[in-house]
Formats: structure tokens, sequence, C-alpha cells
């Protein structure tokens, strides 16, 4: 049995097995073929994913007698920011307003859910598995066959309208995807051993959360951080039932920016890149890390 070997040749040179068999270069053939049409769809995808965007920012920039259907594509005759400027003045008050609600919603719920994952996942009380499934049952009641109920009961409570409402109901509902995502990485990850030699050396069940768990929890509050944030961001349902323009955030501005019965097309698409703005910032710096955050918790270490 032979084997043939390829040398390198010099510019210009055919390549021949020592056999005298035509040798095969690599990155030739079909491989090459297909290797191609694969780029090829993925610039064709990228481009069509990317077309609402061109249109959504070119029109932002126009003014209101560029606007058409004819003229969608075209860039605009004469640039201008009047638009960015009527869209900032209507939406900075929610703009501030949904901040104060976001933060805190991705902080509180994610230190939660990773108390509650911790506890689920280390300490096996009775009855931990049918706590955890009451929990999870949270992530499969429609938000819309509750609104009703929950604004009733909300009205009862001295919680003030707006913000504060949204913070509480965004946290609750939010915590049982949280508590999945930590149970899973504290259960797979977290060594076993270093929570035993915790407790030999005196550690009860908070000092060992607080001093040895925490500090290796960084890639699961990414996932819940991200999470949390952008839902709470781009949540509508619960902001039109528990809030209005004058309390709520920016999602309700933006609906009554974009709404009107004789609507500025420029000032909307402006208003719409404003909003998403944040968490496209959120994703550009944490995004690197959460992939790797949500693999963390699938694979026993």
């Amino acid at each position: 049995m032979t084997t043939d070997i390829v040398t390198p040749s010099l510019p210009g040179e055919e390549i021949v097995a020592p056999s005298g068999r035509p040798a095969r270069v690599p990155g030739t053939g079909s491989g090459m073929v297909w290797r191609t049409v694969r780029y090829g769809l993925l610039i064709a995808f990228v481009i069509i994913m990317l077309m609402p965007l061109y249109v959504l920012v070119v029109t932002s920039f126009k003014n209101g007698s560029d606007i058409g259907v004819n003229g969608q594509w075209n860039l605009p005759t004469s640039w201008t920011l009047k638009s960015w400027d009527k869209a900032w003045e209507r939406l900075h008050d929610s703009f501030l307003r949904t901040f104060e609600l976001a933060i805190p919603v991705a902080l509180i719920s994610s230190f939660v859910g990773a108390a509650n994952g911790f506890v689920l996942s280390r300490w096996r009380f009775p009855g931990a598995d049918v706590v955890f499934t009451l929990i999870l049952f949270g992530m499969f009641i429609p938000y819309q066959a509750i609104m009703i109920p929950l604004g009733d009961v909300l009205n009862e409570t001295s919680i003030q309208k707006g913000i504060p409402r949204l913070i509480l109901v965004h946290v609750i509902y939010g915590l049982p995807i949280c508590t999945l995502i930590f149970r899973n990485y504290y259960a797979t990850t977290v060594p076993v051993e270093m929570i035993e030699a915790a407790n030999v050396d005196g550690a009860g069940l908070l000092r060992t959360f607080r001093s040895i768990v925490l500090p290796l929890s960084l890639p699961g509050f990414v996932v819940t951080i991200i999470w949390q944030f952008t839902s709470s961001w781009n949540d509508y349902l619960f902001a039109i039932f528990l809030s209005n323009t004058r309390n709520g955030p920016i999602t309700i501005a933006l609906n009554a920016l974009a709404g009107a019965q004789s609507p500025d097309y420029a000032a909307s698409m402006a208003g719409a890149l404003i909003t998403s703005l944040p968490t496209l910032v959120v994703y550009i710096l944490l995004g690197r890390w959460f992939i790797g955050g949500l693999m963390a918790g699938s694979v026993k270490s």
C-alpha cells in the first residue's frame, strides 16, 4: 500500500503525486462549490434582514415631502434631524422612566432567581421538586388570561400606578425563567465538593451562597440580566394595562407617537430607533457571554 504525498511546488507547476496520479489540491472541486453556495446564501439572508433596517434609518432622516411608497428606498434629498428632535421631545421622559423599570427588574429577579436556584439545586428539602414545578408553571400561564384579575388585585393595594406596579409584575413573572436558569447552572456547574467543603468549615446556607456561589455565578447573571432587561424594556401588554403615557414606559409613548390619525412616519422611525438603542447596547456589551451562560448549565462538568 502506497501513500501519495503531495510536495510543495513552485507557482505555475502542476502538482503530481509520487505514484504518477494527479494529486488532489485542497480547496478545489465540489467542496469549493458548496462553500461558495453557503456564503452566497448567508450574504443573501443578511441583505434581506437588513433591508427593513435600511428603510427605517433612511426614513428617519427624511422630510415629509420625501416620504412615500414609491421613494422609500431612495436616500433623502436633504438630510435633517427634525424628526429625531421631535421623537426625542415626545419620548425622553418615558425613556428615563423605562430605565427606572428595566434596571430594578433585571437585578431583583436575577438575585431572587439565583437564591431560588441554589436552594432548589443544593438543598434537597421534602417537596423540592413540587415547589420547582409550581414555580415553572408560571412560565406557561398566558399573560392575556390574567390581565383583568391582576388589575383588580393591584387596585386593592396601595402600590402606586405606573412604574412601581410594573416593577412588581415583571419581577414576579420573571422569577420562573430566572429560577430555571440558575437551578440548571448550579446543579451542573458548581462542584458539590465545594459546597461540602464550605459546610465543613462551618459556613451556613446563606454564607455559602454569598461567599462561594455568587462569585461563580457571573455567566448565569449575564443571561438573566439580558433576558429580564430586554423583556421589561420591550413589554407593551403589561404597560398598556397598568400604566399610561404620563407614568408608563417608552413603548406606550412610542405607540402614541406612531398611532396618531396623521402619523409622522419620519418621527415614528426615529422613535423606533431610539427605543431599540438600549437593548442593542446591552447585547453588544454582554452578548459575547450570553450563549456561554446559556450553555454553562446544559452539560454536567
